[in-house]
């Protein structure tokens, strides 16, 4: 199994570009707001039991997805760049991939913050994340990681760093456009 970690801001178009990936490959979406959504309903998001659980969940379900062996995996993810423990929870699923005999490849999704915030309001976002329902309260959260947390990096800043990576920006592109960069960039196998 390989894994294409597909990581960037909030509202870049994680989850959107995913499902247009995994509609030309044999890669299966495994999206963030799979995990957040259902642990939200019990705790705060940020909490320790929060993070603890979603770290130890998304693990799991890598796991089993390793012990399957039967599709590549896209794993959506909002990493800061400057956390310690986003990186490190990174590198343990790239670490249990390669030990498993799979490739971890990392596509970074590059966005201004003016589209972003219109797309947090788009319908198919609204549709699959719950807690983004409260359009006002998603996007004082998203304005207020956006000036505590880095999520982006500068152009060239991981190249190198990441193996095999690529950064698009797709503030005016589309997911197909973008899922069809990605996809040659890294050379993943359609179907």
């Amino acid at each position: 199994m390989d894994l294409l970690v597909l990581f960037g801001p909030p509202a870049a178009g994680k989850m959107t570009v995913g499902r247009a990936i995994c509609a030309r490959t044999r890669y299966r979406l495994f999206h963030n707001h799979m995990t957040i959504e259902p642990l939200l309903g019990l705790f705060p998001f940020g909490s320790p039991p929060y993070a603890r659980l979603t770290r130890s969940f998304r693990e799991q379900i890598l796991e089993e997805c390793l012990q399957q062996g039967e599709f590549d995996l896209v794993f959506t993810y909002v990493w800061g760049l400057d956390l310690e423990s986003d990186t490190a929870f990174v590198k343990r699923l790239a670490d249990r991939v390669a030990a498993a005999g799979g490739t971890t490849r990392y596509a970074e999704l590059a966005c201004d913050l003016d589209e972003r915030l219109a797309r947090n309001r788009t319908a198919e976002r609204l549709d699959h994340k719950r807690s983004k329902r409260d359009v006002a309260a998603s996007e004082a959260g998203l304005l207020e990681w956006e000036g505590t947390v880095r999520m982006q990096s500068a152009p060239g800043e991981l190249d190198g760093v990441l193996a095999p990576y690529v950064r698009v920006d797709n503030t005016a592109l589309p997911a197909d456009g973008a899922a069809d960069a990605i996809i040659r960039s890294l050379g993943l196998p359609t179907v």
